[in-house]
């Protein structure tokens, strides 16, 4: 995934001891972004706005909040999370993601 035209923010989203990391980028649309890294472990994510969270590189098993079934998310996938929710997210190594906030 590439994008043209954004302003970046320097500073880093630093969450799980710096097992989660991100950027943020705005588009010249005025959307914001975050791209980041998820190193091995389980984690879980609250969120305001409802997201979406493209996985350009690993892979990733997610359960969304009020779901019993977790899915696993490969290269190329994506998976939606609505507003007011959150999800659970497990890596086994490393995965990229790319979340658009709807």
């Amino acid at each position: 995934m590439q994008f043209e035209n954004v302003t970046a923010i320097a500073e880093a989203n630093i969450y799980f001891d710096g097992k989660v990391v991100s950027h943020t980028i705005v588009t010249a649309e005025g959307a914001k972004k975050t791209l980041g890294v998820i190193l091995g472990g389980k984690f879980h994510f609250d969120t305001v706005a409802a997201e979406r969270m493209d996985i350009p590189s690993g892979s990733c098993v997610v359960t969304l909040d009020g779901e019993s079934e977790s899915k696993t998310y490969e290269a190329g996938s994506y998976f939606e999370v609505g507003a007011n929710s959150g999800f659970t997210i497990e890596v086994a190594d490393t995965c990229q993601y790319v979340c658009s906030y709807l």
